[in-house]
């Protein structure tokens, strides 16, 4: 490995890892528009999925009393159905456009809401929609660790404060991740050179989450819910930016 992947391998695994500290989520959506600029896909999505649960793991047991289960369990009966048909289209889906398609979604609906000033609360729907909700979600986590931002937009839909988010957000990504993880594990799409990857990222991760962890505790729910919809349009930017520019490069 030359030093360049390293650096890239590090600077994405420190940073997931800090965003999934400070808001439950994201170690999916800032580290893979890094990784997939010096890894390919089969490696980097597992990859994800690894450095995903390690960071919610440590997380977790500081912040499981401020969760409300009652919230929680529609998400996750409807995300566990969809984990199974999204690690089936990892083999079939084109990563560019898949990529560039979910970039644009995530740069107009965070902004719309981050505009929408006034208090929204939603109950559209109730648990079967939270359900539907989940169910996408864990159809993105299958496919590309991406669980978190349908039930994250949906939250904010639904006008929930900041520790209801959190527990919705944390509980669902660790479980629908760590099931996702165990499929690929299963379906042979966790390699050697994804291991030997983990291992040199996990120590990058585990810190920053550590970090992301202190700073969400000083956080009011205006400033979460604000930070969370930064860092999905950032998001946003970051795989239309790198599937962009991926596909350039490839062009050439």
């Amino acid at each position: 490995m030359d030093s360049s992947v390293y650096a890239l391998l590090l600077l994405g695994a420190l940073a997931g890892g800090f965003v999934s500290g400070l808001a439950g989520f994201g170690t999916a959506l800032m580290a893979l528009g890094i990784w997939l600029y010096a890894l390919p896909p089969s490696l980097a999505v597992p990859l994800v999925l690894i450095c995903s649960v390690a960071a919610q793991t440590t997380t977790l047991p500081s912040m499981w009393r401020s969760f409300d289960f009652s919230l929680i369990w529609p998400f996750l009966i409807g995300g566990l159905a969809g984990v199974p048909l999204g690690t089936m289209l990892v083999a079939h889906a084109d990563p560019h456009a898949f990529k560039l398609g979910f970039g644009v979604f995530l740069l107009i609906f965070p902004l719309a809401l981050y505009l929408q000033r006034a208090p929204v609360a939603s109950s559209f729907g109730g648990k079967p929609a939270d359900a539907a909700i989940g169910f996408a979600g864990g159809i993105m986590g299958g496919l590309a660790g991406l669980s978190g931002p349908l039930p994250i937009l949906w939250a904010s839909v639904r006008g929930w404060g900041k520790a209801e988010r959190r527990g919705v957000f944390q509980v669902f990504n660790w479980t629908i991740l760590l099931t996702a993880l165990g499929l690929q594990i299963g379906s042979g799409l966790v390699k050697a050179d994804v291991i030997r990857l983990a291992v040199l990222a996990l120590p990058a991760t585990v810190t920053g989450a550590w970090l992301g962890k202190r700073v969400y505790h000083a956080l009011s729910d205006r400033n979460f819910r604000d930070i969370v919809l930064g860092l999905l349009f950032l998001s946003g930017v970051t795989l239309v930016w790198s599937s962009i520019g991926w596909s350039g490069i490839g062009a050439h």
